[in-house]
C-alpha cells in the first residue's frame, strides 16, 4: 500500500428542532495541495504533541480507558477543530469564547497545545468524542491520509469561523443541503450519505455503535464495462459504489469553489 499520513477529523452536529441536524464544514484554499478548492470537516494531521497529551494524566479527564493511539487521534480532532474553525468541543473548563480565540491564536503561533492546556488549566475531555468512522485510501493522491473520524455535540460557547488561511469561509447546513450543494471529495460525499439518515446527536452515537470501526480502503469493479469505486456495503453507507468518471478524488487543484452556501 502506499505510504499514508495518520489523520483525524471531528464532524459536529448541532440538533435543531423537528429538523436534522446542521455540521460545519469549511472550503479549503486553492494554495492548498490536498482538497483545494473543496468542502470539508474540521481536521488534519496527527502531531506528536498529540501523543504527548494522550500520555499526561494531569491534562485529561478520567473516565474509561481509550486506546492510546485512538486518544492522541481523538486529540488531534479537537486541535485542529479549535485551529479550524475555533470552536473547543471536548475541553473542560471553557466557560466563554475569548479563552478559545486565545487557545486559537497561541496554536496559530507555534505553541504546543500541551503547553497552552498546561499554562491555563484545561484538561481534555476526550469521552464525548466518538468514533464514527475510518478511512485509508491506497490510490495515488497529493496527499494520502489515514484518517481516524469522530463525531461530537457541537458546543454552545463560541462561534464557528474559518481561520482564513486554511480555508476561506465555515458554512452550517445539513448533510442533505451540504450534498445539494457540492463541492466534496468522495469520501466526504459517503459521509455526508450517511449522517443524512440520522435526526440528532444522540441517534448519530446510536447509529455509529451498530458498526465496527474498520479501516475502509475504496477499490476498483468493472460493472458492465464501466470503472466504479466501491467501498464495503456492511457498514451502514446507504451509497457504495459511484463511476470512476463521475468522482471527485483531489485531482484537479483549479477545481472552482463552492459559489453558494446551502439552504
Amino acid at each position: 500500500m502506499y505510504p499514508a499520513i495518520p489523520a483525524a477529523t471531528l464532524i459536529l452536529l448541532r440538533d435543531r428542532p423537528g429538523l436534522p441536524p446542521e455540521l460545519p464544514m469549511v472550503e479549503r484554499g486553492s494554495h492548498l495541495a490536498f482538497a483545494a478548492n473543496r468542502m470539508v470537516f474540521p481536521g488534519g494531521r496527527v502531531d506528536e504533541d498529540d501523543r504527548i497529551i494522550a500520555v499526561r494524566s494531569e491534562l485529561l479527564v478520567a473516565g474509561p480507558e481509550i486506546d492510546p493511539e485512538d486518544l492522541a487521534h481523538r486529540i488531534t480532532a479537537i486541535r485542529e477543530t479549535i485551529e479550524e474553525i475555533g470552536l473547543a468541543p471536548g475541553i473542560e473548563g471553557i466557560t466563554a469564547p475569548e479563552p478559545i480565540a486565545a487557545i486559537r491564536a497561541a496554536l496559530h503561533g507555534g505553541e504546543p497545545f500541551s503547553a497552552i492546556l498546561a499554562r491555563e488549566g484545561l484538561r481534555i475531555d476526550p469521552h464525548g468524542i466518538h468514533p464514527y468512522s475510518r478511512w485509508r485510501p491506497d490510490h495515488e493522491l497529493s496527499r494520502r491520509f489515514d484518517t481516524r473520524f469522530y463525531i461530537a455535540r457541537a458546543p454552545e460557547i463560541g462561534e464557528a469561523v474559518a481561520d482564513g488561511t486554511e480555508s476561506h469561509h465555515c458554512v452550517w447546513a445539513s448533510a442533505e443541503e451540504h450534498l445539494i450543494a457540492g463541492g466534496l471529495i468522495f469520501p466526504t460525499v459517503r459521509h455526508l450519505e450517511r449522517l443524512s439518515q440520522i435526526s440528532d446527536f444522540p441517534d448519530a452515537v446510536a447509529f455509529a455503535g451498530r458498526y465496527p470501526i474498520v479501516t475502509i480502503t475504496p477499490w476498483h469493479e468493472e460493472r458492465d464495462g464501466q470503472r466504479w469505486l466501491v467501498i464495503p456495503d456492511d457498514l451502514g453507507y446507504p451509497v457504495t459504489a459511484q463511476p470512476l468518471a463521475e468522482v471527485d478524488r483531489d485531482s484537479d487543484p483549479t477545481r472552482p469553489s463552492r459559489t453558494r452556501t446551502p439552504g
